[in-house]
This record gives C-alpha cells, structure tokens and sequence, in this order.
C-alpha cells in the first residue's frame, strides 16, 4: 500500500469511496508479495499493481463492482486450465486478492493509518479474509492500542481480538506481513477463521560507515530498496550532507561508539566501508555482536584476513565471525563505486528471499521462493 499512498490518501480525503486492491496470498510464481496493493478512485483512475499487469484489468473491474456495492470481495486468480492467457497469471502462479471498498464511513482509522505509515510508526491492519467472520471486517492495532472489532457483535469478540493482537505486534516486529488463522474464540490451533495481517513496520535501517565515494553509491541503491539509511564517519569534513544526499541522516562519530549507541534489530543491515582498522575493527567488534540481520565489510582478502586476525585478539568467537560477509557483496564483477554498490544490494536482496546468487537461466523449479 506504500506504492499508492499518496494517491488513495488523496482520495479518502476527498470524502468518495474508491477501491482497494490488496494482495492477501500467494501461490509458486505469483509476481508481487502479500500486501501489493491497487486502488481505484470514484473518477475511474487507477494506481499501482497487484500483479505486474497480468490481471489489472479484471482487478479494475471487480473494484468499480465493489464501489458500487459495498462489500468487500475476495477474489483468487491463476491461469486457467484451457487458455494461459485468459485472465489469469500467465506464469504460473496464484493470486489471492481482497477487494474493498474504502471511505470514511467504513474505515474511519484510515487517516491514523495513513499518518502513522507517513511517520514511521508501526501499525497493523487485521482484516477477515475467510471463515465463519464477516469478510472484510478490520482492527487496526498499534503497539499501544487497537480499534474496531473482528467479530463485531459477537460474544466471543474480545478474545479473538486480543489473539490477532498479539500475533500483530509480534508480526510487525519482524517486520512481516501474511495470514494467520484462527478458531472463532481466537484458537490458534484452529483454522477456522483467516486473517490477513498488514504489517506496516519502519522502513529497515542501513547504517554505513565510512565516508567515502562507495558510500554515496550505496546509500543511493539502500534507499531504492526502501531502507531508512544513516552515513556515519569521524570525520566532519567528509560526513556532509551534501556529499551524500540521498541519506536520511548522515552523522559525525566515532563508528563503534554511533554503533553502541544505535537502536539494532534483526532488520538492520550494517555495510563498514571504512577499510581502515583503527575504524573498523573496533566496529566490527561491536556489530558481529548486536542482532543485526547483515554485517557486511569491504576490503581486499589480504584486508579480510588481517581484520579476522585483530577481531579473534580481540576476543569473538568463530560463530561471531562466521556472521562477517567479506569481502562485501555478490562476485558480479563490480568496480566502481555503482556497480558496487549493486552487487551489496544484490547480497542483501539474496540473504533476505534465500536466493542461489546464480543466473536465473541456470536454474529450474519457483523463481520466488519463501524468505
């Protein structure tokens, strides 16, 4: 829904219905992951994609149908048995859609949603998606709260919401988004009821140190892929906003001690480009020790034993040290700082989906996989 937020918050505050698109599931090659989202206003205008234009048209379709009804649908597209390119997914793959109509009468928290997503503040959508519930009916939780019901009406409301709760704020610490099933009571043994939990999680932090050419090009590639993206060096000079513009924030520090100080979770990715040991030993010696999901340096292999060397004086362990991803990136061939800089987003697109690093064309079987 990030892709199309601008437009659909234009649209709701417009006060007219338009219609939300969001992909709930999906099966072997489906092309965009749960919660892609389409939306299509009162006027007709379209935004964004669900499928990477195999099925837009009948989603298109189905969105004026449920505007003009008001009742959320869920819709399954694959490619049929007779004709691969009827409506349908001409790879292979399988699409849950939830489609829904949305205004301020029947989602009053999209505002605060909207709000919190433009903000960075974590916040979940849970909405019916199948089962003996109402199709379509919606809590928003934050870490602090909740609102609306998944059961509304029903005795046994207050249980159920309380289990999606907790499922929610687990889920959006992760940073994950994706299906959770239910018995009516909130059963997590049954499966009953579907929900399809929204995660919108702060973007995931890159940090990079080491104020150099390389940093620029990977701090550029870093907000591409949609991370909050922090430049740290020691030296003010060279640690300037100017010289690395497409950084959020970009900060004069010592590395190890930023680091000792920052907030790091199991999504943040650390890239050290400093190559100078005074710098990144003892950043190193930090990071291999915070939960951090990548921990990745720069250097030639000479550098990358010599800095194993420092680190095991230093006293990690070889499993802390097994963490270490150097030299830093895929072997692409890269030699300037871009290409660089591609092929350490090339790793970290790899590390988060499993994927082989291989050409596509030397392997067989899904192309998209489970992280």
């Amino acid at each position: 829904m990030r892709d199309v937020l601008d437009d659909i918050a234009a649209w709701y505050a417009s006060g007219r219905t338009f219609g939300l698109a969001t992909v709930i599931g999906t099966f072997r090659s489906a092309p965009r992951p749960p919660g892609a989202a389409m939306a299509v206003s009162a006027d007709g205008e379209a935004a964004g994609s669900v499928s990477g234009g195999c099925v837009e048209g009948a989603v298109y379709e189905l969105a004026r149908e449920v505007m003009a009804s008001g009742l959320p649908v869920v819709q399954r597209y694959g490619v049929t048995d007779g004709d691969a390119l009827a409506v349908g997914l001409t790879c292979g793959g399988i699409l849950d859609v939830l489609v829904e109509p949305v205004d301020a009468a029947s989602y009053p928290e999209f505002g605060e949603v909207v709000g919190a997503i433009r903000e960075r503040r974590p916040v979940a959508v849970a909405t019916v998606v199948a089962g003996p519930g109402r199709v379509g009916a919606r809590r928003v939780i934050w870490p602090d709260g909740a609102s609306g019901s998944l059961a509304p009406g029903e005795p046994h409301a207050a249980r159920l919401d309380a289990a999606v709760d907790d499922d929610a704020r687990g889920m959006l610490a992760q940073g994950l988004t994706g299906q959770r099933h239910y018995g009516p009571r909130g059963e997590r043994r049954l499966d009953d009821l579907t929900v399809f939990v929204h995660g919108f999680a702060p973007p995931p932090h890159l940090l990079v140190f080491g104020a150099i050419d390389f940093a620029a090009a990977v701090a550029r590639v870093g907000k591409f892929l949609g991370y909050h993206v922090t430049v740290c060096d020691a030296r003010p000079v060279f640690a300037t906003s100017k010289r690395f513009p497409d950084a959020d924030e970009v900060v004069v520090k010592w590395p190890h001690k930023f680091l000792d100080e920052a907030d790091v979770d199991e999504r943040t990715a650390v890239c050290v480009l400093t190559h100078d040991p005074k710098f990144d030993v003892p950043l190193l010696e930090i990071a291999l020790r915070t939960p951090a999901g990548y921990v990745g340096a720069m250097g030639s292999r000479r550098t990358h034993e010599d800095r194993l060397a420092r680190l095991r004086e230093a006293g990690l362990t070889e499993a802390e040290l097994a963490r270490l991803r150097s030299p830093i990136g895929l072997d692409l061939g890269a030699r300037t700082p871009e290409e660089t800089a591609v092929s350490i987003a090339a790793e970290l697109v790899q590390l988060r989906w499993g994927g082989s690093g291989r050409p596509l064309s030397d392997t067989e079987g899904r192309i998209h996989g489970e992280p």
